[in-house]
């Protein structure tokens, strides 16, 4: 009998799940990928997807792939061949899988794989030249949660297992392991435990065999306060990434710093970096900057509004063997260097040159440019060389002026050749100049006003093909064009290329990140096209920018703690002597199986267990002031801690200190939450010499949060040359805030009243030292109260009940394991009717007045 129930029991779920439909909001093919998102479904656990096409059927997707918006669901396919494609969406409830649903087919086209990274047959990346992973590929998920965790062994690592993205590439970087390796990033990732100098960095001893990709997953992955360098590196791929708020030491989005080759960055968002400390860097630094590196494509990126766009080659001192190729690049506003070259021979195509308020592409220092069937729309100079033709046209003079021109160098001339380029352009809107050699009826010239034969801005060749004659030279330093778009031993001579319209319209469809991306910016051309400010809304969009996504599919148990510890009285009290303090009971539930108290017994104060009732029970008269921590432990969920402080009237609590340097963020007073400075530092305060310090920024939000049982002094102690301000706000939530400027990098904030402070970011600056300092006096009653909220019964049927001490309730929001939001509860309420929900678990958020209490239940 037992059996037939088992039997039926499963029979019935089976029919329930296979019931679920599932409701396709959206699903599209893209470049070697696809996606598809939709609807949640109440009380189903998980999801899983599957594709069909390439010669696959049925194909599992990772579950890391699929990620949940609250509102929706979205799945991503990458590393498709080009072809037609269907994805199945199956709920999963008590790990039966239900019949799901299925797209409409979905084409997914190839990328476009020209350009010098390719020279030689090389492939760059970790997958193949069809865009299925390479054979033995290794695919490595980072997210918010797993940048610092993920562990992995590494052939060659100095240390096994490498833990955490950084650490991985540490290995990698001795270039023993040739696996090829494809690195998912998904979402927003921010500054992590280890970099290098701010950075992530990619290395790997320009072993030939050794082959990298480091990627976006979906429209919505970014690389937020960090760039990606390369060093030393061969065969790497970058590809669809937001890159923005980019503060590292070398300042650069992707920044290919030297002795690399065969490296293809595509299909990336670039926007602005934090502002640096020279004049031309208020955007940030360089977007995609290059130098001692060879044989690279930069293709399909989106540059939004950079002003140093990418910058190619710096000290190289050679023009032998240095190739480039940008192409179908959208420069959206960007203000110049597309790119600015040094020595370096680069073919310049298919771009979109859109509102460019300085100057499209520039060649000094014997450097060859190749620049066709490029779309340019109201870019003001589109190509020029330095110290001749426009670089140094004076408008008010209405002549060459070098003495005291020269828009983008003092360096002599390189040469560039030109051919099928448009010109689109409002004279009025943005005044254009273009000189071409030995033009004699010039249309973005004036007639007469220069020699068109010594101060031109690029050769504009008759036929593709055509050779610059030797004649042809720059006027400062005598360089020649060296012709390597005609070589058969390259790729370029026998390139077909796109039409500049046909470009244009390919370039708005496909470049950025798939689908456009998240962050999406629409420029104003009347003032955008020839203003190279900062745009202060697009500035604050990306200062301010949040991920919308929930939770990655498999994360959700890892992210929210499932382990609770509540009070029935006060965690802080003050007694007078001789008194005792009234008993303080801790309640552990949820997925705790135990809870143990650091700091007691001490001073009179003593604490008992119960483990049968899950309780620990703090008593006792105290001698002395007493500082003590309860937390709880368990096989799952993230261990809930609870502090406090017992003391005597009229004496007065020890300072609460905390020194980077000696502490790191780790503390049992201040909990602090933000990124350590990779970079050492050096400030003096008390007789202590300091070097470690936090890093106080947006994004990542650095914040510090402490409770006093007493009036106090707060003192802070930054970089020394810090004049800027800090925030600090009453109470967890939006308290008052009130901002501080700091004299020599100090500030003290005197006659703080007891309860519980948060700091903030004011300026940007870093921090090495906090300090509260109680008055000598203490009174009675400056006690904080922890949240007392109760949820019962658990497992619950129907009803749940919640109980609150001494909270009043804002919000309660229920979610399903998948991230999923099932119910939202936007008032206070004494019971939850759960009827309508389907037997499994769940994550109950309620939001109080006191800050916010997470507990897992089980619906029966």
């Amino acid at each position: 009998m037992k059996k037939l129930l088992f039997y039926v029991s499963i029979l019935l779920t089976s029919l329930q799940i296979g019931a679920q439909s599932i409701t396709i909001n959206e699903s599209a093919g893209w470049l070697e990928s696809a996606f598809v998102k939709w609807a949640p479904v109440a009380g189903v656990d998980s999801y899983n997807v599957y594709y069909t096409g390439g010669g696959q059927v049925n194909m599992k997707i990772d579950n890391q792939l699929i990620r949940s918006y609250g509102t929706y669901f979205r799945a991503d396919v990458p590393g498709l061949a080009a072809g037609t494609y269907t994805l199945t969406i199956k709920p999963v409830t008590a790990n039966v899988e239900g019949t799901g649903t299925t797209t409409t087919s979905l084409t997914v086209v190839a990328q476009d794989r020209n350009g010098f990274a390719f020279d030689g047959g090389r492939v760059p990346g970790g997958y193949k030249a069809d865009g299925t992973p390479k054979s033995g590929a290794v695919i490595i998920y980072i997210s918010q949660n797993t940048k610092n965790t993920v562990s992995m062994n590494i052939t060659g690592a100095s240390k096994n297992p490498c833990i955490g993205l950084q650490n991985i590439l540490y290995g990698i970087k001795k270039g023993k392991d040739t696996r090829p390796f494809i690195i998912r990033l998904i979402g927003n990732i921010t500054d992590m435990t280890v970099m290098e100098g701010g950075d992530i960095t990619i290395e790997n001893a320009n072993n030939i065999n050794s082959y990298i990709t480091i990627e976006g997953v979906g429209s919505d992955a970014v690389v937020n306060g960090m760039g990606i360098r390369l060093k030393a590196a061969s065969n790497i791929e970058v590809n669809n990434l937001g890159f923005m708020n980019c503060d590292s030491t070398a300042g650069d989005n992707v920044g290919m710093q030297q002795d690399n080759d065969h490296i293809w960055v595509h299909n990336c968002d670039l926007f602005y970096g934090n502002a640096g400390s020279d004049a031309d860097q208020i955007k940030g630094d360089g977007a995609l900057d290059n130098k001692g590196t060879t044989f690279c494509t930069f293709s399909y990126n989106h540059f939004w509004d950079n002003g140093k766009a990418s910058l190619l080659g710096l000290s190289e001192g050679t023009t032998v063997g240095l190739y480039v190729t940008y192409h179908h690049n959208w420069f959206d506003h960007s203000d110049s260097r597309h790119p600015r070259v040094r020595f370096y021979s680069a073919h310049i195509y298919n771009n979109y040159f859109d509102g460019n308020a300085k100057y499209g592409s520039g060649s000094t220092l014997g450097s060859s440019l190749f620049v066709e069937g490029n779309y340019y729309r109201n870019a003001k100079n589109p190509m020029m060389i330095s110290l001749q033709g426009t670089d140094v046209w004076s408008e008010a003079k209405q002549a060459n002026d070098p003495g005291n021109q020269g828009t983008f160098s003092g360096e002599a001339g390189g040469m560039i050749k030109a051919f099928n380029n448009i010109f689109d352009t409002d004279i009025a809107t943005n005044p254009m100049r273009f000189v071409a050699y030995a033009d004699p009826n010039p249309l973005f010239n004036v007639a007469g006003k220069t020699n068109s034969t010594t101060d031109f801005d690029a050769y504009v060749s008759a036929t593709r093909g055509e050779i610059v004659p030797s004649t042809v030279i720059s006027k400062i330093g005598g360089n020649t064009y060296n012709n390597f778009d005609t070589s058969a031993a390259l790729y370029v001579k026998n390139l077909v290329i796109d039409e500049p319209a046909v470009a244009k319209t390919k370039v708005m469809q496909l470049a950025g990140r798939i689908s456009g991306g998240d962050l999406i910016w629409t420029f104003n051309n009347s003032v955008d096209d020839k203003s190279y400010a900062v745009i202060t809304g697009l500035k604050s969009a990306l200062t301010n920018y949040t991920s919308s996504m929930v939770a990655v599919q498999g994360e959700i148990p890892e992210v929210i703690s499932s382990q609770t510890l509540t009070t029935s009285t006060d965690n802080n009290q003050t007694v007078a002597s001789n008194a005792a303090i009234d008993p303080m009971i801790f309640i552990w539930g949820g997925d705790a199986t135990d809870a143990s108290v650091s700091g007691l017994p001490a001073s009179g104060i003593t604490f008992a267990k119960d483990a049968v009732n899950k309780t620990i029970t703090i008593s006792g008269t105290p001698t002395a002031n007493v500082s003590y921590t309860v937390t709880t432990s368990g096989a799952a969920g993230t261990p809930a801690s609870s502090t406090g402080s017992i003391t005597l009237a009229g004496s007065t609590p020890s300072d609460e200190i905390h020194n980077f340097t000696v502490s790191g963020k780790t503390s049992t007073f201040y909990s602090i939450t933000g990124n350590m400075n990779s970079t050492a530092g050096s400030a003096t305060y008390d007789g202590l010499t300091m070097t470690a310090r936090l890093k106080i920024e947006s994004l990542p939000t650095t914040s510090i949060t402490y409770t006093t049982i007493a009036t106090s002094t707060l003192t802070l102690v930054f970089d020394p040359s810090f004049v800027g301000t800090i925030k600090i706000s009453v109470g967890t939530t939006a308290g008052a805030t009130t901002t501080y400027t700091a004299v020599n990098g100090i500030v003290t904030v005197p006659s703080l009243p007891a309860g519980t402070y948060v700091i903030n970011k004011g300026g940007t600056t870093n921090l090495y030292y906090i300090k509260t300092k109680y008055d000598a006096t203490l009174g009675l009653g400056n006690n904080v109260q922890p949240i007392q909220l109760n949820l019962y019964p658990n497992p619950v049927s129907t009803n749940l009940f919640l109980s609150s001490a001494n909270a009043q309730i804002e919000n309660i929001m229920i979610f399903s394991l998948t991230g999923a939001l099932v119910k939202n509860i936007p008032n206070e309420v004494k019971s939850i009717d759960l009827s309508n929900l389907n037997a499994g678990s769940y994550v109950v958020v309620v939001t109080t007045d006191q800050g916010s209490f997470t507990q897992k239940i089980i619906k029966k």
